[in-house]
């Protein structure tokens, strides 16, 4: 009897808050999701831990010098999208830096927004992933 096993991507998303805002980009140009709000993110690679994909993605991303031991993780969300795939939610109470926009063909903006008024276009995973830390749930499940 053969087994056939399905693989999905795993990504490491920030969730940023200083003051009541949330470190979010417009993206643009990467074929999902363009002109919607999400959060510095990426996928893990082969070979690095999810806290060094995270680490390496701030600093890929937004200019953010964060260690690895530094990131909690918040959430994790069992998804389907284009593909299935596992979304792991960090935060951290480190100082980080400036965040400035490293990836400008990628990112139209890079800004703090309040927590309470997010963008009528957060991306919909995203938006339920900021719902379920609020309200202290460590795991979820979207788009099935």
């Amino acid at each position: 009897m053969s087994e056939t096993r399905d693989k999905f991507f795993v990504e490491a998303h920030l969730v940023l808050e200083r003051n009541g805002a949330l470190l979010m980009l417009l993206r643009q140009n990467t074929g999902y999701m363009d002109g919607h709000w999400g959060l510095v993110a990426g996928h893990v690679d082969a070979g690095e831990t999810f806290r060094e994909a995270m680490a390496r993605e701030a600093a890929e991303e937004a200019g953010l010098d964060l260690a690895p031991e530094a990131l909690k993780l918040a959430h994790i969300m069992h998804r389907k999208s284009d593909s299935e795939r596992v979304s792991l939610f960090f935060t951290t109470d480190a100082a980080a830096g400036t965040p400035q926009n490293m990836e400008p063909d990628k990112c139209a903006a890079l800004l703090w927004q309040p927590r309470s008024a997010l963008p009528k276009t957060t991306i919909p995973y995203i938006r339920a992933a900021l719902d379920h830390i609020a309200a202290g749930r460590q795991a979820s499940e979207f788009g099935w």
